[in-house]
């Protein structure tokens, strides 16, 4: 596929978001940029967390997969289904009922002012690594097919995309991404779409015939019973219940747009419809996946590898943009650009949020003005963005995908702290000594960390899979046990009598 189609692609995606940007923009302000003045459409908000939730690695991923694992991701999105249940009518109505912005005033009102910047401090890493993570993978693919044609070093071509992202999120913030993210998480199901359309196309066989040589092939095998393994089925789908839980119910990334709906009742069919959405979704992906090696077969086309073993993340772009013709390869850019930016922009956005509330106070200083609050945000909003540059950059200079995705999985581990905070507040009525939160909610990363690594050696044979998320939980749980207050409780409203 040519470099200048997919510039050419690139830059009328990115005319389009600047006219939404400039559109919904006008006469923005700081709870617009928050919270887009709580009056979001629900089912607007329901499309674009489809795109928030997938990712350009999912994109790129998930397919690719399908040669080792099977369709047995089939077993965490059903745990994510469950999961969403106990978001909508559990937290959801907490965060209503308390008129939230960032999620994490929940801790200061329930704990104290440590609770609240350790459970964002944990939400700013984690998502600070895992757009960096997902950007990474995204722009060096853009820039394998692009900006290497025309020796554009890789450092620039991350300046140019953050940019772009930066330009379009700047004023309008969720009021402007509720927007952007409908019509990216749309294009993201249209490139899925077509690039099924595609293998359809040069394999010759109908939708029907290739429904069926999927269902009879070895690739589709969904359950699996091992329970020292990590795909048993009850390890992916608890796993997969507590990751919605804490990974949407608990990231402010996440939650932000939610809380944008005029009603709680809102919130609840919103989510209620992404989950039953994203089960269909994730299962068109693992089809398009077990449809690509199904085609290199047939075509005995070799895949890329490396030490005799397919490296599945690049099977989807390399069959997309060298085998499956320009719609294919039109496609692919087009659901990658959609996923990669959906999840990204929102990221600036909701990292700013998270700061400016839960560090700088904005809703309790009374001394500063709407003027020097914008201008400070505005601020914020630029230094998470340089940020978000330095540490893509920085995973390009480490050059070795062991390191990333080490660093990847400890940002995936400082989800359990948050579950534990949550956890513990809602489902206990004791206080705590705040100023111990922080070395609890280090400690337990810790020791799940040190868990995984010799589980099987302690375990005889046992391998952590998802489930060690609740494991996490659960260890920050009763590390907060330790630091109750004698005779003292929890204010009223803030826990669930059980």
């Amino acid at each position: 596929m040519h470099p200048f189609l997919i510039i050419g692609f690139i830059l009328v995606y990115f005319g389009v978001l600047f006219a939404i940007a400039h559109f919904t923009g006008k006469g923005a302000d700081n709870e617009s940029f928050f919270i887009g003045n709580r009056k979001s459409h629900w089912y607007l908000v329901a499309i674009g967390l489809i795109g928030d939730s997938l990712s350009g690695v999912t994109f790129i991923s998930v397919p690719g997969t399908v040669v080792n694992a099977r369709f047995s991701y089939m077993q965490v999105v059903f745990g994510y289904f469950f999961g969403y249940i106990i978001i909508t009518h559990l937290l959801l109505p907490l965060y209503y009922r308390l008129r939230l912005t960032s999620i994490y005033s929940y801790l200061l009102q329930r704990f104290g002012p440590r609770s609240q910047k350790t459970g964002s401090f944990f939400f700013l890493l984690s998502r600070l690594l895992g757009a960096a993570g997902r950007l990474y993978l995204a722009v060096s693919t853009i820039q394998l097919f692009v900006f290497d044609q025309f020796n554009i070093p890789f450092a620039i071509a991350v300046c140019i995309m953050i940019l772009l992202m930066l330009v379009y999120t700047f004023r309008g913030g969720i009021k402007t991404l509720v927007w952007t993210d409908t019509f990216q998480s749309l294009l993201l199901l249209t490139g899925l779409v077509f690039s099924i359309a595609a293998i359809l196309h040069h394999t010759g066989m109908g939708l029907g015939d290739m429904v069926a040589r999927v269902a009879e092939s070895d690739y589709s095998r969904i359950f699996f019973w091992d329970w020292k393994e990590k795909n048993f089925f009850w390890k992916q789908f608890i796993g997969g219940a507590f990751i919605a839980v804490a990974m949407t119910g608990l990231d402010q990334n996440m939650m932000q747009k939610n809380l944008s709906c005029p009603s709680l009742r809102d919130a609840q069919k919103n989510i209620y419809s992404f989950s039953f959405v994203m089960v269909f979704v994730n299962l068109l992906f693992l089809s398009l996946g077990a449809m690509l090696y199904i085609f290199a077969t047939s075509r005995n086309i070799p895949l890329p590898s490396e030490e005799g073993k397919v490296v599945t993340d690049a099977v989807f772009p390399f069959l997309a943009l060298n085998h499956l013709g320009m719609l294919a390869g039109l496609a692919f850019i087009v659901g990658l650009t959609a996923a990669t930016f959906s999840s990204a922009d929102s990221v600036l956005t909701t990292l700013t949020t998270a700061f400016c509330i839960d560090f700088l106070r904005f809703e309790q200083r009374t001394d500063l003005t709407e003027k020097r609050k914008t201008m400070t945000r505005m601020g914020v909003h630029i230094c998470f963005s340089l940020l978000l540059m330095i540490v893509i950059i920085l995973f390009r200079l480490l050059n070795s995908r062991a390191v990333i995705d080490t660093i990847l999985v400890i940002a995936n581990y400082t989800y359990g702290p948050l579950l534990g905070l949550f956890a513990f507040g809602l489902f206990s009525r004791r206080s705590i000594r705040d100023a111990w939160v922080p070395v609890v909610c280090l400690l337990s990363p810790v020791i799940c960390y040190v868990l995984d690594l010799y589980s099987v050696w302690l375990m005889s044979g046992y391998k952590f899979g998802y489930e060690l998320l609740a494991v996490n939980g659960l260890i920050t749980f009763f590390g907060l046990w330790l630091l109750v207050k004698r005779g003292a409780a929890a204010p009223e409203g803030n826990s669930i009598h059980l």
